[in-house]
């Protein structure tokens, strides 16, 4: 099991008010599944994503990340866990405009102190993988939004994370180039990875194997579905 949530909570203080955003979560992710996450604007499927994430800590409850508990780890030691074991996909991309895409994919691997040859090997590889050899010196604004999010894709990989997480991966996107960005992540997942998606589009979710729909706080049910 690559994921396990165990009766997972979290709360805040907002205005004075406690807010329940996540009630007891329970849920299990096979190694190599691709899975979708569901729900309305206040669902509580961000909060669940930042806790899958490494981002935030659960106020009760356990997060099993490949059988290591990580609910409880310090910020520093979540960091760490989160450079290694997490690949994040943004919906704005988040590429730092002064870095090539050669350097944004590079930069999760100066963090983890991989020297500076094989950070480019590669870096250089998973951007030939993803059609984008001939752009590895652009910058993103002389890159479209496809090309961007595929140079995130490509930096969230760098690290061989143990889960691939995309949230509203294709939000920024027009439908066609949404559509080439999700057929990358399923290609992925069919060469072996690990792939949760959050989003509220039913189109999005169509390519997960099982749909986790979340409302108020709680899981209100999970579909296993045959991808298109």
């Amino acid at each position: 099991m690559i994921l396990r949530c165990v009766g997972l909570t979290k709360s805040y203080v907002m205005g004075g008010q406690r807010v329940e955003a996540l009630r007891g979560i329970d849920l299990d992710v096979e190694e190599g599944r691709f899975l979708s996450i569901m729900g309305p604007s206040g669902s509580g499927k961000s909060t669940l994503m930042n806790l899958i994430g490494c981002l935030d800590r659960p106020t009760s409850g356990q997060l099993f990340l490949r059988g290591k508990d990580v609910s409880r780890l310090s910020p520093d030691q979540l960091s760490r866990v989160r450079n290694k074991e997490v690949g994040f996909v943004f919906q704005q991309f988040n590429l730092l405009p002064s870095m090539t895409a050669l350097e944004n994919v590079e930069l999760p691997l100066v963090y983890a102190g991989v020297p500076a040859k094989e950070r480019r090997k590669r870096a250089e590889a998973l951007l030939a993988q993803l059609g984008l050899g001939e752009r590895m010196g652009h910058r993103p604004a002389q890159l479209s939004g496809g090309q961007q999010q595929r140079v995130a894709i490509a930096r969230a990989l760098v690290n061989e994370p143990a889960i691939l997480l995309a949230d509203e991966p294709t939000g920024a996107l027009d439908s066609a180039t949404g559509v080439e960005v999700m057929e990358i992540l399923r290609s992925l997942h069919r060469a072996g990875r690990t792939v949760i998606v959050v989003t509220h589009e039913p189109e999005v979710s169509k390519y997960a194997e099982r749909v986790v729909y979340i409302r108020d706080g709680l899981i209100e049910r999970i579909e296993e579905v045959n991808a298109v």
